[in-house]
């Protein structure tokens, strides 16, 4: 199986390694230190207690690695607009995309049926640029769960967690996502394949939608959001608002909000991925976790003063900080 890892930093990385462990024939896509480390001394992952380096195909340059079968995007979702042309030589007649991106995917109305079926979503695919040229045929949706940082150039330290949540689009069974499960798991991953995708994906985005902006308006941990009584209720005020808007959309939430705070809560005094991107000067994913949520909001017509409120200040702290673009 040719996979291809396009975006090899923290989670990229952890996924490749193991794959290779599992003999899959991985070429890692990076660029800059970390690119030049893997060439040099091999890829590096430290995970429970454990120290493996493999010898895999590193390159900035995607027609290096030709037509794959499966290409795992794990770039951070602003990048991805930019690097949509660079995924192109990677992809034969019958390649797949496994998007491992946080947020609300590009893809998300394919093949959805009701009102906005086949509608790309503006705030993380401008003008629909990704859906012309990596039409949504080909993603496969995945809901990434483990962590992972990038420790020094070429190091990874996975923290936690083993499972990426696989699904299609129109829900299928697939041969394709099948396969993909198996080498996953035989890369010692749980890979379930989910019929209904969306409603993983807006549980876990349910929480990054409040706790990661409002993480980098105050710079407080998420155990302090999800504990103190005043800022855990503008959190749950933005979680009711992104309900009522997925449940609009047929999503089913199988936990409620006080479960999903109290998760929260128990990952302890952690700093979200947007904060710990503010603080180190790198663009901020506020579109893919926030301005997607309040686009669909006005899509369905539903009122969202408090995430629109949320939305437009963290949008400009990052603009002041330079981790958002500025205004035209």
């Amino acid at each position: 199986m040719r996979i291809t890892i396009f975006g090899a930093g923290a989670i990229g990385g952890f996924l490749g390694v193991r794959l290779v462990q599992a003999g899959a024939e991985v070429t890692f896509i990076a660029r800059g230190a970390h690119l030049a480390a893997m060439r040099e001394k091999g890829v590096t992952l430290r995970s429970e207690g454990q120290s493996v380096t493999v010898h895999p195909p590193c390159t900035d340059n995607p027609a290096e690695a030709g037509p794959q079968d499966y290409v795992f995007v794990t770039l951070k979702a602003h990048s991805l607009p930019a690097a949509a042309a660079q995924i192109v030589p990677l992809l034969g007649p019958e390649t797949a995309l496994v998007t491992g991106i946080n947020g609300v995917p590009y893809w998300y109305f394919y093949g959805l049926d009701g009102p906005y079926r086949d509608r790309p979503v503006e705030s993380v695919d401008p003008g629909g640029r990704l859906w012309k040229t990596l039409h949504p045929s080909r993603a496969i949706g995945a809901v990434v769960y483990p962590a992972a940082e990038v420790v020094e150039p070429g190091v990874i330290e996975h923290t936690y967690g083993d499972r990426i949540s696989l699904g299609e689009p129109d829900g299928s069974k697939s041969p394709r996502i099948e396969a993909l499960a198996k080498q996953l798991i035989k890369a010692g991953l749980k890979a379930p394949i989910r019929p209904r995708l969306r409603d993983e994906i807006w549980v876990k985005l349910w929480g990054n939608l409040a706790f990661n902006p409002l993480s980098a308006l105050t710079g407080a941990t998420l155990e302090r959001l999800a504990t103190q009584a005043d800022l855990q209720a503008v959190a749950r005020a933005m979680m009711v608002e992104a309900q009522a808007v997925a449940e609009t959309l047929g999503v089913r939430f199988p936990v409620d909000i006080d479960k999903r705070i109290q998760g929260a809560a128990e990952v302890g005094a952690h700093k979200t991925s947007m904060l710990q991107d503010l603080e180190r000067g790198r663009p901020m994913e506020i579109d893919a976790l926030l301005g997607a949520v309040v686009e669909l909001g006005q899509l369905v017509g539903k009122p969202m003063p408090t995430c629109e409120l949320v939305l437009a200040l963290v949008r400009e702290r990052a603009r002041q900080a330079g981790c958002y673009p500025a205004l035209s």
